[in-house]
Order: structure tokens, then C-alpha cells, then sequence
């Protein structure tokens, strides 16, 4: 098996959540999404706290959202948290016109955003150290061999 593969087992899908046509350009939000993927809960909070864009506050509420979620559904470790996967698409566009002069009117696109998250528990810490050690094993016989030919 693959190591993508063993990684998916060991992590475990804890909560979700969902916000449909967020009023913010989905170009923007995705600056922000990029931040945050892959990092802890934690560190993603405080992360998003610091920006001071409108996409962040929106991505902060959601995030908040799945947190509770993932306590609803008994997640024991919120520590153990991550980021798994933070999707940005683009929503309905909202037309609207804009008078102008000499009764004419100019035509404005309002972009909107459809924003998923889902939040995975890490595999335990003692898990992860035992597999480090087997490949740091694994690796300094192979070092020792090549030495001494």
C-alpha cells in the first residue's frame, strides 16, 4: 500500500461544515483557505484571528462551526485536530445595475462563494513515533551495509 493510502487510514474524518453563497469573491477566500489547509486547529484559529480581511472572519465562523460539530459528534482530543480539506468554489452571481449618467446603467457582478471544510484527527503521537522509528531503523542499517563494503 501506498503511504497516502496508510496516511488516510490513519486519520479519521472528526466533523464537517458547509456555508453556501458566502458574499465574498471566491478568489479572495481562497487566499485565505490556502493559509489555513493543513494546519492545526489551534494554529488555524489564530491564524485567521490575526487577518484582517472579510474572507478570514467568514472562514473563522465555519471553522468554529465544524469545531463544534466535531464536540457534538464526541471527538475526545480537539488538540488532535487538523485542517483536512478547506474547498472554496464559485457560487451564483448576483447582478445588479448602477445608474449612470443620461439615464443609462452600468452592469455589476457580485461574486459569491460556496466554502466546505472538514476537520480530521491526526494519528496518536505515539503511533507516529513508532513508525518514525522503524524507518529510522530501517535506514541506518541500510547506511551501516553500504560503510562497510
Amino acid at each position: 500500500m501506498s503511504a497516502k493510502k496508510t496516511q488516510k487510514f490513519a486519520e479519521r474524518e472528526a466533523a464537517k461544515a458547509k456555508l453556501s453563497t458566502a458574499m465574498v469573491s471566491p478568489v479572495r477566500c481562497r487566499q485565505v483557505a490556502d493559509l489555513i489547509r493543513g494546519k492545526r486547529l489551534e494554529d488555524a484559529n489564530r491564524m485567521l484571528l490575526l487577518e484582517r480581511v472579510k474572507s478570514a472572519r467568514i472562514v473563522l465562523k465555519l471553522l468554529r462551526a465544524a469545531m463544534a460539530n466535531a464536540q457534538q459528534k464526541g471527538v475526545a482530543d480537539l488538540d488532535r485536530l487538523y485542517v483536512s480539506e478547506l474547498l472554496v468554489n464559485e457560487g451564483p452571481r448576483i447582478k445588479r445595475f448602477m445608474p449612470r449618467a443620461q439615464g443609462r446603467a452600468d452592469g455589476r457582478l457580485t461574486r459569491t462563494s460556496h466554502i466546505s471544510l472538514k476537520l480530521a484527527e491526526r494519528a496518536g503521537v505515539a503511533a507516529v513515533a513508532a513508525k518514525k522509528a522503524k524507518t529510522t531503523k530501517g535506514a541506518a542499517k541500510g547506511k551501516a551495509t553500504a560503510g562497510e563494503k
